[in-house]
């Protein structure tokens, strides 16, 4: 068979007049084409470090200030103010390119110039990052702009024009901060003030006050010193103690999932949707590579970090016994697949040429084909990253550390990403509101083990061609898949395509090597661990009530006629929705991005304020007159956003004690203050999920191209999980998730007094109203 030849590079046997090689032509070809691509990669990447390295500058900005010194010269005027003179006179003399007077002058007029480009580099590059330490902008009101913000904004421009690569403003952007311990204290204090009754606060008062005076400054005091010395002094310490070292499964408690497109459908075959997405995000990957992307800029002109970016692709988390490990390799050709208890590996090129949708689709329907049944214990062994991380790092090292199992192992997590050709089908009906909340419960944990839940993520395609994904946290946070998605989403529809009959563009090759199903030899106590493994999953995820929503009477478009963000309105409805719920308010998580500043992730807004509570109450009362009732909302809502503005601009609360409370451990100081804090569950966690970060379509144009977002487990056994996306001018998309087990929550409920809060808020200003 062709594929079988192409297989084998070369074959050799003893004869007696010594040894026959025989080479294949082919597959030599292919090994060179690689080599090829290789080399263009290293040479890519050794390109975009120059230019990023010089960056505002440019190659062609050397050149003109090398003619402007060159022709300054030739017209007897010496802009160097005699420094090339100085050069010309410390440069070697005697033979060689040094002999000629002119070749000397020319080569201390390059010297010179080159010295004066890269001042003017350093200086810009200084000036831009002063310039984005500048956070003002984000305290004034819209529609009211100062002068010194716009003077600020021009400059911005100015410094940015020049067409950026993603990684361009590495450098240039500010570290985080580290607040003062005062003002974290004291905005700790008046987080937790309506939380708690009078001899509860006090306590708490003194507990903090002891804390600032005594302890908290020899922390601050290696706090900042690592501030200094880390580019970002949060970060690394909250991938590792958040992520990392945490021995609970990563599905439901840590893994989130992401909809797609769920009001438009492009085909119905499971293999063609395949085929498009996989080629359009390993298109994606190649920009990446290139940084050819262009950085995320808030209001178009504040750039975004991006180093989370760099490990989205060919990344997997190791399991062990104390921390896991992430690893990542610099690339990956090939993709790792499961189906019907079978796994596989897909290559993704042929020689240096990425495969064809067509030829993707083909070989996904040659995997969908194969009816050859799993191996013995093959068909539950991804249960095991389903379940205890010290039980799957204990299995690995005993029963995957060597031979064909090893082999097998590296397959996957040496894949550029994972992907699952899955046997159920799911789709959003608008007529079915359960059809939205069992399409996300089949993201969020499928049937426990047709999911690798340590690959960066896996991409799932039932068998109706209805699409979604499962991703893994501790390499990056939401935004940063949801960017890819969006690109992968808009490249499918609007430039790859479909035939009338739902297949990809194009004519496969039939010549290709087919997926080559991977070989295990799982023994009897492997299968015991895996089928344990496969239990706690299964408990874990039939704990989950999951409960989601499409909101329809209105959109962030009506909302912003309040004269409110959008954000803050729903967080206010959620806390007057969770009262209605709980009979009491409760600590919130709402996560904000600090990606303004260097490697920075995320940072907590407490959502529930003396300002929210106070609304909250006057609400249930309903004894207030609506004025009154507007004027503690719009009290409420502008506190909401200027706690947000402080999150994001690095004067945050719950980071700087995270890593005061870590500071504690190394030290070995005992602070009580710190333990409760760090302690204090978080009852309602909440995120909004970003969208539209790419331009790639106009949305007033395709209403309909919207996805749902995506969602995640309870953080607390009887609190909430509640993930929204405010997707367009008139809907809003709502994942709330619980746990069955505790008698005090329920999602759907929950759910529903959200309808009704949002509801009511809107009356209170006369908002267009819809049944929900």
């Amino acid at each position: 068979m062709a594929e079988a030849h192409q297989a084998v590079a070369f074959q050799f046997t003893v004869t007696p007049d010594g040894v026959d090689f025989r080479l294949s032509r082919e597959a030599l070809k292919h090994i060179y084409l690689s080599g090829i691509n290789s080399w263009k990669k290293r040479l890519i990447r050794i390109k975009n470090g120059i230019l990023r390295g010089v960056y505002p500058g440019s190659p062609t900005s050397w050149l003109v200030v090398i003619m402007a010194t060159v022709g300054s010269s030739y017209c007897k005027v010496d802009i160097s103010m005699g420094l090339v003179g100085y050069i010309q006179k410390c440069l070697p003399e005697g033979c060689g390119p040094y002999r000629t007077p002119q070749t000397r002058a020319l080569l201390s007029m390059a010297i010179f110039s080159t010295g004066v480009w890269m001042m003017g580099i350093f200086f810009f590059r200084q000036t831009l990052k002063l310039l984005l330490s500048y956070h003002g902008w984000m305290f004034e009101m819209h529609g009211q702009t100062s002068h010194f913000t716009k003077v600020w904004a021009i400059c911005v421009r100015l410094l940015s024009s020049r067409r950026p690569m993603l990684y361009s403003f590495q450098t240039s952007l500010p570290k985080l901060p580290v607040p003062s311990v005062p003002a974290t204290i004291q905005r700790y204090l008046e987080s937790v003030r309506p939380l708690m009754d009078d001899e509860q606060y006090y306590r708490m008062e003194t507990l903090a006050k002891e804390f600032q005076d005594k302890t908290a400054p020899r922390l601050q005091k290696y706090l900042v010193l690592k501030s200094w010395w880390a580019t970002n002094y949060v970060s690394d310490w909250w991938e590792e103690y958040v992520y990392l070292r945490s021995r609970a499964p990563l599905m439901v408690n840590s893994n989130y999932y992401v909809m797609e497109f769920v009001l438009i459908k492009n085909t119905n075959i499971q293999a063609a949707r395949l085929g498009n997405i996989v080629h359009a995000m390993i298109m994606y990957r190649r920009k990446l590579d290139r940084e050819e992307i262009k950085p995320v800029m808030a209001l178009g002109i504040v750039p975004m970090c991006s180093y989370q970016m760099e490990r989205m692709f060919n990344t997997t988390r190791i399991p062990g016994k104390e921390s896991d490990l992430l690893q990542h390799l610099s690339d990956s050709r090939h993709v790792a697949v499961y189906h019907k208890g079978r796994f596989f590996k897909v290559w993704l090129y042929k020689g240096s040429q990425l495969l064809k949708p067509c030829d993707l689709e083909m070989q996904f329907q040659r995997i969908l084909d194969d009816p050859s049944p799993p191996q013995p214990g093959e068909e539950k062994l991804a249960a095991l990253t389903a379940g205890g991380r010290v039980e799957w790092a204990q299995a690995r090292q005993a029963f995957f550390s060597s031979g064909k199992n090893k082999a097998a192992l590296d397959a996957i997590e040496r894949a550029a990403f994972f992907v699952v050709l899955d046997e159920e089908s799911h789709h959003y009906d608008p007529e079915d509101e359960a059809s939205l909340s069992l399409y996300g419960k089949a993201l969020l944990h499928g049937n426990c083990y047709n999911r690798w839940f340590d690959k960066s993520f896996t991409v799932i395609a039932f068998k109706n061609g209805q699409l979604g994904l499962n991703t893994e946290h501790a390499w990056a946070d939401a935004p940063i898949i949801g960017h890819l998605w969006e690109f992968v989403l808009g490249t499918e529809t609007f430039h790859l395509g479909y035939t009338d009959t739902g297949h990809c563009l194009g004519k496969p090759n039939p010549m290709l090597a087919a997926p080559q199903r991977l070989q295990w030899d799982i023994p009897e106590q492997c299968r015991a661990v895996i089928e344990s493994s496969y239990q706690v999953a299964m408990a874990l995820a039939d704990d989950v009530e999951l409960y989601c929503f499409q909101f329809l009477p209105f959109g962030k478009g009506l909302i912003k006629k309040c004269r409110t963000s959008p954000d803050a309105f729903v967080q206010i409805a959620l806390q007057l929705a969770h009262f209605r719920d709980r009979g009491k308010f409760c600590l919130t998580y709402e996560a904000s991005m600090t990606r303004m500043f260097r490697e920075g992730r995320t940072e907590t807004v407490r959502s529930c304020t003396s300002e929210s509570t106070a609304f909250v109450q006057a609400m249930v009362e309903g004894s207030h007159m609506k004025a009154d009732l507007q004027d503690l909302f719009r009290k409420a809502s502008k506190k909401h956003q200027n706690m947000y503005r402080l999150a994001m601009t690095g004067a945050g609360i719950d980071r700087h004690l995270f890593c005061l409370y870590l500071v504690s451990k190394y030290l070995g100081v005992s602070s009580p203050f710190l333990a409760e804090v760090l302690s204090e569950p978080w009852r309602l966690s909440t995120s909004q999920i970003a969208q539209f970060q790419i331009r790639m379509f106009d949305p007033d144009k395709y209403p309909n191209h919207l996805g749902a977002g995506g969602g995640f487990g309870p953080v607390a056994d009887d609190g909430y999980g509640v993930s929204y996306m405010i997707a367009g001018e008139n809907t809003i998309f709502f994942h709330i998730s619980s746990k069955f087990s505790s008698s005090e929550t329920n999602a759907q409920r929950f759910g529903n007094h959200i309808r009704q809060a949002l509801l009511d808020i809107a009356g209170l200003f006369q908002v267009p109203k819809a049944d929900s």
